[in-house]
């Protein structure tokens, strides 16, 4: 597994002039934070698998099959770990306030992609914001701009 994951970063991601790169790891736990999202209310709907893939390939500039790469490696990471709170913690050392406000924003995007945010969505999305530093400004905000251009 762990040869996949560093076999797709090293074809597909840069590693800057001092020979470190914490995006790879950010990358992956940005993506199987926004799967464990889909998978919250136990019911993967096709437009939540599209939400994601969409919010990935956006977010990172990637082709289509690195998109899929990269979400079948993010799969199986969320399959072997035990919580969430160490894809946040990543995020949360690593990223600008705006990428985080991003984040949820994409969180809540997959939350309503189905036209419906479950009450276990909404908890998910509230505890991520929270975990990663966002505001509950913010995150309400979040939410409106994803209901809004849903509608």
């Amino acid at each position: 597994m762990l040869d996949s994951i560093k076999t797709f970063f090293n074809n597909n991601f840069m590693i800057n002039e001092k020979g470190h790169d914490n995006s790879h790891a950010l990358k992956l736990a940005t993506a199987a934070l926004l799967i464990e999202m889909m998978q919250q209310d136990h019911e993967v709907k096709d437009e939540e698998k599209q939400a994601v893939k969409i919010a990935l390939k956006k977010k990172f500039e990637l082709s289509d099959a690195e998109t899929n790469e990269l979400y079948m490696l993010a799969k199986q990471e969320v399959k072997e770990a035990t919580d969430y709170h160490q894809f946040t913690t990543l995020i949360a050392q690593h990223y600008t306030q705006q990428q985080k406000i991003k984040i949820v924003e994409y969180l809540w995007s997959i939350a309503f992609a189905d036209n419906h945010i479950d009450k276990y969505e909404e908890h998910m999305v509230r505890r991520i914001a929270d975990l990663i530093h966002v505001s509950h400004k913010d995150f309400i905000k979040c939410k409106h701009r994803v209901v809004e251009s849903n509608r």
